[in-house]
């Protein structure tokens, strides 16, 4: 006898079984010579107990026993399978192991041979628990359909009575028509067991609102309750963009499907079920590829309008698909359609609260801006009025001593040609004092404004150094400061590559702000070689020299050392006032050093404690070192 395959239990809860009589009972212990008193006793043309593998435990047939048949003989026969066996054997046993696995009964309609004959019988299967509580054996209870039965093989044992029948292939097409209606119909009993799989389906999918999650819990409930090679979902949005494989269920051998897109217009089947709404046929698809023989099809609706198709496929064969099985379809895409319908709309709504709070943060984050910018455009604005009070009041100083001195000439208020020549020194001084202050409003608004010209050369860090104690050196006597400048290494070699006006600038004004804020100890100017090539106007230059001004001075306290390159921005203007300044000192000499290619720091480590500004500009060459002994000669 032919088995059918071994199968792995689903997840479905399990119906218990229908109570047996007592006559069942007692069979199902006995052999099959004790037992057809047992299960005459139920009062059914047919009656047997079967285990997993198809073997029989208990056997009646009312007419065998009738025609004096011998139901041993009939059972095992003279060969490997029993002379009384299904007609189709896969599709028995299949059923007989998913009623034992789910513990459900089941009723079909099923054609059974019995030496050269065969009879139609409508079949009831229960399945009998055991001590443990699992199914081992089922009770099949036939009753023949009237009329149905095919001769043509002559009879065993006793003659048969001749049945009057079409013959050939109009009797073959009457019986597949019988069958198939049976099958279509609603089966009470497997009507159970699939409202408990449309249970279990819509409780899994209702207990969601993601998408995927609902697309593949339809696909692999249906696919695994079902015993299908395929269950594929395919999502429609209805814009034109046709139907896409989302979720997918597929036993192994056979191309998957998710990901493929069709047009409803390409696919009849589909358009069918989309128009109709009820679940269509499918015998073959189109195209074949994926190896689908027998399959149906249901879209799923909200509100009268599609949003999914369920495709159910038998791959290794030819399927009849009962009605339970197509009401069970029908049910579940009613609320499959809802589901997606209701997780699309929250779909929609959680993208569109995202892009909400999203709008509302970039709106904060614009807000917060806005308010920075207003924050300092007022701050710029009120140190704006700073700078110009103090510049109009360092105006004034130098303005007046070139008026007043001028004047006091004029008005003959000099009594020696020395005293004369004196004060035209200090109308000259205080001239030059305001020249410079307007050469910083003019430097600083050129560099606003994108216009600041630099003409880069080699220049010797000799020239440079001795320039710059040469214009501060009155101010470092007037304070009795000292002013040290220490030989570096291949001093007399030493060629950066800059503007010389403006990084002279850059050095008296740094040297000079030194000066100022300094009353005791002096100022020291010292330089360094940072060998790092680099690239200054298509120029390959061998590396940096770092200049550094050091002095003893006042110090800058730390929280308000960010304030001192800032245009504008003075670090204290009760400071500013007693040393007075521009305050734009700082911020020209890093926009001109960063112009040629360096970078400004500074140091302090609070007040009192003296400062250091460093600068770098681009070394020109790479300097040659003479030897001290060769030097001496």
């Amino acid at each position: 006898m032919a088995r059918a395959p071994g199968r792995s239990p689903n997840s479905l809860p399990m119906e218990p079984p229908l109570d047996l009589p007592s006559e069942a009972r007692e069979a199902a212990a006995v052999g099959p010579a004790a037992a057809p008193i047992h299960l005459a006793g139920l009062g059914a043309e047919l009656a047997y107990i079967q285990d997993a593998t198809g073997r029989y435990h208990a056997f009646h047939w009312r007419e065998a026993a009738e025609g004096g048949l011998d139901l041993t003989a009939l059972l095992n026969g003279d060969g490997a399978a029993p002379i009384f066996r299904p007609a189709n054997g896969d599709s028995y046993y299949e059923q007989l192991q998913r009623v034992l696995l789910q513990g459900v009964p089941e009723r079909w309609t099923c054609p059974f041979v019995f030496g050269d004959q065969e009879r139609l019988f409508e079949l009831s299967m229960t399945p009998i628990l055991t001590g443990q509580g699992r199914p081992d054996r089922a009770l099949v209870i036939g009753q023949a359909v009237a009329g149905e039965a095919i001769t043509g093989r002559g009879s065993y044992g006793a003659p048969a009575a001749p049945l009057s029948l079409p013959s050939g292939i109009e009797a073959h097409q009457k019986l597949l028509t019988k069958i198939a209606r049976s099958i279509r119909r609603t089966l009470p009993l497997s009507s159970a067991l699939y409202q408990i799989l449309l249970t279990k389906i819509a409780r899994n999918i209702r207990t969601t609102l993601d998408l995927e999650t609902i697309w593949r819990q339809t696909v692999w409930g249906l696919g695994q309750a079902l015993s299908v090679s395929r269950c594929v979902i395919f999502a429609y949005p209805g814009n034109g963009d046709g139907l896409m494989a989302v979720a997918e269920y597929v036993q192994e051998g056979y191309s998957p499907m998710k990901g493929q897109r069709f047009r409803p217009e390409d696919w009849v089947e589909l358009r069918d079920a989309l128009d109709g709404g009820e679940p269509v046929s499918i015998a073959v698809l189109s195209p074949n590829e994926f190896g689908n023989q027998s399959g149906v099809a249901v879209s799923t609706h909200y509100q009268n309008q599609p949003n999914a198709v369920i495709c159910l496929y038998q791959c290794d064969r030819e399927r009849l698909w009962s009605g339970a099985e197509i009401d069970l379809m029908r049910e579940l895409a009613e609320q499959v359609g809802t589901a997606i319908a209701h997780a699309t709309l929250f779909s929609e709504s959680q993208k569109l609260a995202n892009e909400l709070q999203r709008k509302n943060i970039s709106q904060m984050k614009k807000q917060q801006e806005l308010e920075e910018a207003r924050r300092q455009a007022e701050e710029v604005s009120q140190l704006k009025s700073e700078f110009l009070a103090n510049t109009s009041h360092e105006i004034r100083t130098p303005l007046n001593g070139v008026i007043g001195f001028l004047q006091l000439i004029l008005d003959g208020m000099v009594d020696e040609p020395e005293e004369q020549e004196e004060f035209i020194r200090e109308a000259h001084k205080s001239a030059v004092h305001l020249l410079e202050i307007l050469n910083d409003i003019l430097d600083i608004a050129r560099i606003e404004a994108n216009k600041l010209e630099m003409n880069l050369q080699p220049v010797r860090l000799k020239d440079l150094l001795e320039n710059t104690e040469k214009f501060t050196q009155a101010q470092v006597q007037a304070k009795g400061l000292y002013f040290e400048i220490p030989d570096p290494e291949s001093y007399e070699n030493l060629v950066v590559y800059g503007d010389y006006q403006r990084l002279l600038q850059v050095m008296l004004n740094l040297t000079g702000n030194a000066l100022k804020f300094t009353h005791d100890g002096g100022v020291t100017l010292s330089a360094e070689i940072i060998r790092q090539p680099l690239v200054v106007q298509k120029q390959e230059l061998p590396g940096l020299v770092r200049i550094r001004v050091a002095d003893t001075g006042i110090g800058v306290s730390l929280d308000k050392q960010d304030r001192l390159f800032q245009v504008f921005s003075q670090v204290d203007g009760a400071r500013t006032r007693r040393y007075g300044g521009t305050g734009l000192g700082l911020a020209i000499s890093r926009k001109l050093v960063e112009a040629m290619g360096g970078e400004v720091n500074f140091y302090s480590l609070g007040d009192g404690l003296g400062s250091t500004v460093t600068f770098t500009v681009p070394l020109y060459e790479e300097p040659i070192l003479m030897p001290t002994g060769r030097a001496a000669e």
